[in-house]
């Protein structure tokens, strides 16, 4: 197995492993890190095994941490809407 989809593989049990730990700020500095620490796997993964496997890597962290993809969606909405209404 690729060292990547190792990586990959530990960051999915650590992100697992914290979700389970208690948190005052509902986990959100936790995902700060997560995604800190993600993002340059995401992009070893998608070298190192191509982007069908890449694609399948971010959408199962994207799972993982759909909160602060739903918040980024609807702040990317409010964006794009209110461009359209004054443009």
């Amino acid at each position: 197995m690729p060292l990547s989809l190792i990586l990959a593989a530990l960051w999915a049990l650590i992100a697992n492993i914290l979700a389970m730990l208690p948190s005052r700020d509902h986990h959100w500095r936790k995902a700060y890190a997560l995604i800190a620490f993600g993002i340059p796997i995401l992009g070893y993964v998608t070298y190192e095994n191509g982007p069908w496997v890449g694609l399948a890597v971010m959408v199962a962290g994207m799972s993982m941490l759909r909160w602060p993809v739903i918040y980024l969606s609807r702040w990317a909405r409010r964006k794009s809407s209110g461009l359209r209404d004054h443009g």
